[in-house]
């Protein structure tokens, strides 16, 4: 029942303090793009699991996290089949600092990697433009955070995470599994 004005960065990573995970909501909100992206099958509850390992060394996730992992699960599926392009990456406000927004932009791009490596073990031949993609992930997953608050690093934040967006909704396009009960007209090309 996530709608996108409840389901923000700042909530998501609120509750995450709250239940002492210690977890980035942008890494989350990554990994599971990476494992849809990469062809995770929407009838499939695994993903629970994998973050359940991932977050919390397998212990159980408190339900209040469980809820969120599912909403963003969920609203990550919705945005990624709407037609309008309406994907939004999980990330700070334009409010908080540069160096905040640019290191949760690394910790999306690192979960996004690792959700797809985790989908796609098995040595599927992948497109040049996905090849791209992964390449590119990778080094934008180590860029510094050291930061300038300046325009140009704005400018370079923004471009960078307009790519990044983009560039997973192709990945989700070449690789992904719409669901089979959803209107196949709308995801199909």
């Amino acid at each position: 029942m996530a709608d996108n004005s409840s389901l923000d960065f700042s909530s998501a990573q609120a509750v995450l303090t709250s239940e002492s995970v210690e977890a980035h909501a942008a890494e989350i909100h990554g990994v599971l793009t990476g494992l849809i992206s990469a062809g995770f099958e929407f009838e499939s509850n695994d993903y629970i699991a994998m973050v359940n390992d991932m977050l919390n060394n397998a212990e159980g996730l408190p339900a209040a996290v469980k809820s969120l992992v599912k909403d963003i699960y969920s609203d990550i599926w919705q945005q990624i089949l709407d037609e309008s392009y309406s994907f939004q990456l999980m990330l700070p406000d334009d409010d908080d600092s540069i160096v905040e927004r640019g290191h949760a932009l690394g910790k999306w791009v690192q979960g996004f990697n690792l959700g797809f490596g985790l989908q796609q073990t098995k040595n599927t031949t992948f497109s040049d433009d996905v090849k791209e993609v992964l390449t590119d992930f990778g080094e934008i997953a180590n860029l510094s955070d050291e930061m300038e608050e300046d325009e140009d690093t704005e400018q370079a934040y923004f471009e960078i995470a307009e790519y990044v967006r983009i560039s997973a909704l192709l990945c989700f396009t070449e690789l992904g599994t719409p669901p089979a009960s959803k209107d196949k007209e709308a995801t199909l090309h």
